[in-house]
């Protein structure tokens, strides 16, 4: 009996392996190439799938094989190399390996569709069109709407954005061609068109140039770029993709959050005079898959993105920068749980390039690693130009009255600072009116019908808000228990902050930036433009505003309420609000005008707060470290967490207890099992939630006893009652 070849294909499916197909009819041996993507039966329909591998019959053990239906590329969008990355994720992270391709792939082509083409249809306003009112249109309101759109965007757009604002769609298009009032034409995205212009390069000081010089582009390297805030870690950035570039390899930049992106474009295509392929979740579906591909074929030189951006195929890869390598926000928290910070130390290591990570605040994961000497340790311990470091002041609120979490030396020093002339920014990490609305009278608490949580007023909208399943309702008039109208709130949110900043300081521009403030595409854009322009003198924000952002005419510093960190259930709690303060911190003083930190807490003789504030985030973390290393927390040991969810609530606790059971006699003593627990919530979004904590010394013991593990969970009896997912080395216990 001849040979068959056989398919092995990556199918999105919640099951740990690949599965095996026969060749589709009409398909020959040259057109099956690994990364080609597959529609295949699957169950009682089809799905897309990416080829993996081909393999001969005696590889099928005989196996009566369902046929593919189809090839869906002529070429492979992922390489080798890119396939192993993505199965060597599915492994270490077990997590389904079909899943992880989808993964890796833009929204479209999951779904079968044919890629996009690169070029982007452009239509543009003609001399005639840039002359003509929309009002004279008349009854024609969809060609109005349309002419009006282009007229306001500059004279031209990408078609893709005009049906997506509801620029009135093809007819209208092609009244005005006829007209001779537009224009269509085909062109690169605007994300990798050349920038007019490139700026030279800012001199490096002794510091930067060093760290620049101890890079080396032709090997595989680890280094860790710690940096105090504002010592210029961008610029070392844009000289290293210089030197990648100019070796003729591609480049790619990731960055935790999409709020940062604009301000880094910009800044990269004014200094490399080259624009970006960016990718990252709030682009339109067609625009995040043309630079995909642009990125795919190498014509995108340098790629800018947040985490997904890591599973981008780059044939050219010489250089991967991770910068705030400490933020939470490069840890997947649902379905592919990976770290995009630690999976690219792995692709940068088979790629055969350097991974610089950078951060003012670095992870005690990665300085663990720099004092261990698997990553060279850079640093950079002044702030570029004249501008010095911000004086950090601990101020006691112990009866203190507070008007919206503001004390009165807080306020006195807002009003010296905006009387100067300055700006001032303040840090208040909950968005919303009031965390609590509470009867005065019988002491009912508003809260969430479906979480072990209250509810937040938000009093723009009159809503109450969960912030952790979303869940909404509008804010009742009277108690619903005892009917009495007197409801009080409790605590503060911004919008309760910036209440009361606009009653104190009514002359002054407040810019508050959180999510609320943000939903609209563009929004934060604006704002942040707004405070640079300087219109804006007072800022108010949650996260948003601590990362990254450079605004040099900010003097004041307050940090509303940190004390939280002090005591959180998570061992990481005191790690994360250190690198928070100094973070916010970091937002003063940058230019030559000094600044100034002033730090709201209940607890100023707290041994970390007292030592953060005298000595520093090094000193801090040293001593973090030393108590991890005491307590055998990572990153001293190596963690996984099976999380079970169910509308039942015991159905988890039952399924956790038969995995434990199961993973004692696969341990042999080798793995600490800790669990199971109710989680820190343990009812959200009407589902009840426990957890099962493993711990091993070597991380090698931990994986070999997942591997057995892991499959057979979903053999268990008590499986089929709830819903269930690994996280290996977890950032949150949540």
């Amino acid at each position: 009996m001849p040979e068959q070849q056989i398919l092995r294909v990556a199918v999105p499916a919640p099951l740990h392996h690949s599965f095996d197909y026969l060749p589709p009819a009409e398909a020959s041996a040259e057109q099956l190439l690994p990364g080609v993507r597959v529609r295949v039966p699957f169950g009682r329909g089809e799905r897309c799938g990416v080829l993996l591998e081909v393999v001969t019959a005696a590889d099928a053990d005989g196996r009566r094989l369902k046929r593919a239906h189809a090839l869906l590329d002529a070429a492979p969008l992922f390489s080798a190399a890119d396939l192993a990355l993505l199965c060597w994720a599915a492994r270490y992270y077990q997590h389904p390996i079909g899943e992880v391709v989808a993964n890796a792939l833009p929204l479209r082509l999951r779904k079968g569709e044919p890629p996009l083409p690169v070029l982007q249809r452009i239509w543009s306003l003609t001399a005639l069109g840039a002359r003509q009112d929309p009002l004279a249109l008349g009854r024609a309101a969809r060609q109005a709407e349309l002419l009006a759109l282009l007229l306001e965007s500059g004279g031209s757009l990408g078609q893709e954005q005009i049906l997506q604002a509801g620029g009135g769609g093809r007819p209208a298009l092609q009244a005005l061609e006829r007209k001779g009032w537009i224009a269509l034409d085909e062109r690169l995205p605007a994300e990798v068109r050349a920038a007019p212009t490139s700026h030279p390069p800012l001199p490096l000081n002794a510091d930067q140039q060093q760290a620049v010089t101890a890079v080396d582009l032709a090997c595989f390297g680890s280094y860790l770029l710690d940096g105090v805030t504002g010592s210029g870690k961008t610029e070392v950035y844009l000289a290293l993709v210089e030197r990648a570039l100019a070796a003729g390899r591609q480049a790619l930049v990731l960055v935790p959050e999409i709020g940062l992106t604009p301000q880094l474009i910009r800044r990269f295509e004014r200094r490399l005079g080259m624009g970006l392929a960016v990718l990252h979740s709030g682009l339109a579906a067609g625009e995040r898959e043309r630079a995909w591909h642009l990125a795919r074929l190498g014509q995108a030189a340098v790629v800018l993105g947040t985490r997904s951006a890591l599973l981008t195929p780059l044939p050219r890869l010489g250089l991967i920068v991770v910068d705030e390598e400490h933020d939470l926000s490069f840890k997947q928290q649902d379905g592919f749980r990976y770290s995009a910070r630690d999976l690219a130390v792995i692709r940068a290591q088979r790629s055969g390039c350097p991974v610089m990570l950078g951060s003012a605040t670095p992870s005690l994961e990665s300085l663990h690693n720099a004092r261990a000497g698997r990553y060279r340790h850079l640093r950079l311990p002044q702030r570029a130009g004249e501008a010095q470091p911000a004086r950090l002041d601990l101020l006691d609120i112990r009866s203190v009255r507070l008007e919206a979490g503001l004390s009165p030396v807080l306020l006195r020093m807002l009003r010296e600072t905006l009387a100067a002339g300055n700006q001032a920014l303040l840090f208040i990490n909950r968005r919303g009116y009031a965390p609590i609305v509470t009867c005065h009278a019988c002491g009912w608490v508003a809260q969430c019908r479906r979480c072990d949580a209250r509810l937040t007023l938000h009093a723009a909208s009159r809503l109450l808000w969960c912030h952790h399943c979303g869940s909404q309702r509008r804010q009742e008039p009277k108690c619903p228990e005892c009917g009495d109208a007197d409801l009080r709130t409790l605590g503060q949110g911004t919008e309760r902050v910036e209440e009361v900043l606009a009653g104190y300081f009514p002359e002054a521009g407040i810019a508050r930036i959180d999510r609320d403030t943000t939903r609209r595409k563009g929004s934060l854009d604006r704002l942040l433009d707004g405070i640079r322009q300087g219109k804006y003198s007072l800022l108010l924000g949650t996260q948003m505003l601590a990362k990254g952002h450079h605004f040099p005419d900010v003097t004041l510093v307050g940090i509303l309420d940190v004390d939280q960190g002090l005591f959180g259930a998570d061992f990481r709690a005191a790690e994360r609000m250190a690198q928070l303060v100094v973070q916010v911190a970091g937002r003063a003083g940058r230019a030559e005008k000094p600044g100034r930190v002033l730090i709201q807490t209940r607890h100023p003789d707290h041994p970390l707060m007292q030592r953060l504030v005298s000595q520093g985030y090094a000193a801090c973390a040293t001593e973090l470290l030393a108590e991890r290393e005491a307590a055998a927390f990572p990153p001293y040991s190596y963690q996984a967490l099976l999380r079970a969810e169910a509308p039942r609530e015991g159905a988890p606790r039952e399924f956790l207890e038969e995995a434990a059971a199961l993973a004692e006699t696969l341990a042999a003593g080798r793995v600490e099992l800790w669990g199971p627990v109710p989680a820190p919530m343990e009812r959200r979004a009407g589902r009840y939630r426990a957890h099962l904590l493993l711990q091993a010394d070597q991380r090698a013991e931990l994986q070999r006893l997942l591997c057995a593990w892991v499959s057979q969970l979903a053999k268990l009896k008590s499986a089929r009652r709830v819903r269930w997912s690994i996280d290996i080395d977890p950032q949150e216990m949540f």
